[in-house]
């Protein structure tokens, strides 16, 4: 009878997931340190939700569900409750002040990093589990909190090294929004959704995209079909006029209350490299507003935080009024905002293309109240992490500098009292600040050994047999130094005599010998970064 062989368990990473190596940890915490510095210095306090919420808390307010449980990762609890990996960071903040409302102190000022999960389908992108970093503030009704929060943004964007001229924070309000569908007669919640799905298209698609994806649809290069708002064209014109301020008209003249340095700030507004004064253009948006019977509390708004952002030295090139803004989430309210970098990047169909957006967030004033039955105004952004490390490998700003290797402390035997001295030997060196591990493999094929140093690019390894120990000396291996000799040298023999790189000193200055080694290895780097 043949045997059958076992069948093996296949490795496989779910799709959608991805593993993380040392490198882009590290890469991440060094970008998560100089995030929180700015959050810190603005003075937000970390606070920490679990991964998992209950499904009713965390509301139905994902923008685009394409799966059988509306977008969210699943389980039924023992007690037969509905638990749900969060789909954000923001939804469980709200559950957190409602629960702890009478303890907390209002105005909440806090911020969160975390994984949050879509249960979307995949694609180049597009990931089911990613990282995003929060900040908050409940609990301030006006729109200064607002701004500020545009204003911690731009400060974030250059902590880490974007320049200006390469990001701005675009500003919105949903109520301006509501007001204009209102007033172009879009009623219907699903048009409406198509409406602003259609005008957050525009970067993709420019205002000729837009205004078919307005009417009847748009057919891409491919040749598939999305279907539109089905607007009339006195709609759709209503509404790009209202929307995009390329179509804004400023009459200098009669702007009586404009300065002279807003009125100087732009040579005119259709001019791309020309950004108009941001409190100029809130008041050609609310005169437009006033002849097309939208409602102004939205565009007051806009100018309020105009006022405020630009008093405190954020120009246009920073903070950017844009009507154009739409922010996916239901749960916005009031004042909506993205980072958007603006630099060129190539895409997967190798198409050159700007960044976009890498973060955003808006006025949620009515999370909370779910929970509380109160009015708790709200108002905060989230920065995508994966995505914004993308953007600053582009820019040659990711810190991704490996961590130095470890000091590797060999095992030449076995015996116990042989193993306790080279692991007093390892604990030394950790005791002195030096990253050090001592061999754990099969100690008795050394010459594996020093394969695995050089395969984790040790600097060092110590060595120390039998003569060595009867002597009460070490021996230390340059490894660097040795890699780069072992290319002049021919044979064996010559290797074997020469034994290049390797010095012999007392166990008592093993530490000082390490650390010196060490020293002139970082100085050997540091002038070879400088030749290049």
């Amino acid at each position: 009878m043949a045997k059958t062989k076992p069948n093996k368990l296949k490795a496989r990473l779910p799709r959608g997931f991805v593993d993380r190596s040392a490198s882009d940890i590290r890469a991440t915490d060094a970008m998560l340190s100089k995030i929180r510095s700015v959050y810190e210095s603005y003075g937000f306090d970390p606070v920490e939700t679990p991964a998992f919420e209950y499904t009713d808390c965390l509301g139905k307010f994902l923008p685009d569900t394409d799966r059988p449980n509306a977008g969210v990762f699943s389980v039924q609890d023992d007690d037969e409750q509905w638990m749900s990996l969060r789909y954000d960071l923001t939804a469980p903040l709200a559950r957190h002040v409602a629960e702890h409302i009478n303890e907390i102190q209002l105005p909440f000022r806090s911020y969160r990093a975390g994984w949050v999960f879509r249960n979307e389908k995949p694609g180049p992108g597009r990931f089911r589990q990613f990282m995003q970093f929060d900040a908050d503030t409940v609990g301030a009704p006006g729109v200064q909190a607002d701004a500020e929060m545009c204003m911690m943004m731009a400060d974030t964007m250059e902590a880490l090294g974007i320049p200006r001229g390469q990001y701005v924070i675009r500003v919105n309000n949903r109520k301006v929004l509501d007001g204009i569908l209102g007033a172009s007669g879009v009623a219907d919640p699903e048009q409406k959704l198509a409406v602003l799905r259609a005008i957050d298209k525009l970067d993709k698609f420019g205002e000729e995209g837009v205004a078919l994806l307005l009417g009847v649809g748009r057919k891409d290069e491919s040749g598939d079909f999305t279907k539109g708002a089905g607007l009339s064209e006195t709609q759709i014109q209503r509404i790009l006029t209202a929307v995009f301020t390329s179509r804004i008209t400023v009459d200098y003249a009669t702007e009586e209350t404009a300065s002279e340095a807003e009125k100087k700030s732009v040579t005119n507004p259709q001019d791309a490299k020309g950004y108009l004064s941001n409190r100029l253009l809130c008041r050609a948006l609310l005169a437009n507003a006033d002849e097309e019977g939208i409602p102004s509390d939205g565009y007051k708004e806009l100018l309020e935080i105009a006022d405020l952002v630009d008093a405190a030295g954020y120009g246009p090139d920073r903070i950017r009024i844009d009507p154009s803004v739409v922010r996916g989430l239901e749960y916005y309210t009031g004042p909506v905002y993205e980072a958007e970098l603006l630099f060129d990047v190539t895409n997967e169909k190798g198409e050159v293309v700007q960044f976009g957006s890498v973060g955003g967030g808006g006025r949620y004033d009515g999370l909370v109240k779910r929970f509380t039955g109160r009015d708790v105004p709200a108002t905060g952004f989230s920065i995508g992490v994966s995505r914004l490390m993308t953007a600053l490998k582009n820019l040659g700003k990711l810190e991704t500098d490996e961590v130095l290797a470890p000091v590797l402390v060999t095992v030449m035997d076995g015996d116990a009292e042989s193993l306790a001295r080279y692991q007093r030997m390892t604990q030394e060196l950790r005791a002195a600040g030096i990253r050090t591990e001592m061999y754990q493999g099969n100690w008795k094929k050394f010459g594996n050994q020093l394969k695995y140093a050089d395969r984790r690019d040790c600097p060092l390894a110590i060595i120390q047999g039998g003569d060595e120990r009867a002597e009460s000396t070490v021996q230390i291996k340059d490894l660097v130094e040795g890699k780069r000799l072992s290319g002049e040298i021919a044979d064996n023999v010559t290797w074997r005599e020469s034994r290049p790189a390797q010095v012999s000193v007392p166990e008592g200055e093993l530490v000082a010998t390490v650390r010196r080694m060490l020293a002139e290895q970082a100085d050997d780097r540091e002038k070879g970064a400088g030749s290049r």
